[in-house]
């Protein structure tokens, strides 16, 4: 029984483009594999996305941005250092949309680390025995509270860690995923280095920093920041024109 041929027109590769913003061939490559179903080549696309952020992320990210985005009224501000390889893709609209989406994000969503290794010892002891006494509370056996406390955990990194929380403008995805789907698309390793978010009323302020190094690929070791240097950092934000779209918060 001979195999069926898909025939995929110029118009579908053209409309997986514009949906997704990846390269032509990959679009082609992905319809062919999904016999032209659209919904299927878009998650081929993301998962190759993936794939190739794993490949990539070793690879020392020095360029990048720094940007700046103010909720609309001004009661929330946030400053982001994002990273890629090379000045040329930092110049690119695609990188300037990421950066100014994470922005927006954090904004929204107020996450306190970068990453799931980023958590403090402190704070992952705090929330494990937090969870272990509530579930021990219900009476069930050691193992089955150590795995309620194993799923808790997980749902504790997808509050607090920026790219394990879903995108806020597409919550079927991760922060994660999203710079995973950059990656894909342009080719360079691209990670969140820090950022500082500071709402209007509150007495502190978010500060958050990735740990690892530049040669151990992703982000450079952030210093350590104290909350007057940011707060002079932060001032700069006067001098910016704000981006005024507003986060569904």
């Amino acid at each position: 029984m001979g195999t069926t041929t898909v025939n995929i027109s110029a118009t579908q590769v053209k409309d997986l483009r514009e949906k997704t913003g990846a390269p032509m061939m990959d679009c082609k490559q992905a319809l062919t594999e999904a016999k032209g179903d659209m919904e299927q080549a878009v998650v081929i696309l993301r998962k190759k996305g993936v794939s190739v952020a794993a490949k990539k992320a070793t690879r020392v990210t020095s360029e990048g941005a720094v940007t700046s985005y103010i909720h609309a009224g001004g009661k929330i501000g946030v400053l982001v250092e994002v990273n890629c390889e090379s000045d040329f893709v930092a110049r690119t609209e695609d990188f300037k949309e990421l950066v100014h989406d994470i922005a927006m994000h954090i904004a929204a969503s107020d996450p306190k680390f970068v990453r799931k290794e980023d958590v403090t010892p402190e704070a992952f002891e705090r929330e494990k025995d937090i969870y272990r006494a509530q579930a021990a509370a219900t009476g069930k056996p050691p193992q089955v509270v150590e795995k309620i406390v194993a799923g808790k955990m997980e749902k504790f990194y997808e509050e607090v860690c920026l790219i394990e929380q879903p995108f806020i403008k597409d919550q079927t995805i991760s922060v994660g995923q999203l710079i995973a789907t950059k990656i894909g698309k342009l080719g360079e390793n691209i990670a969140v280095r820090r950022f500082a978010r500071f709402k209007v009323g509150e007495a502190g302020m978010t500060v958050a920093a990735t740990t690892s190094k530049p040669d151990e690929g992703g982000e450079a070791a952030a210093p350590v920041f104290c909350c007057v240097a940011m707060k002079r950092s932060f001032a700069v934000l006067g001098t910016i024109k704000p981006i005024t779209k507003t986060p569904p918060i």
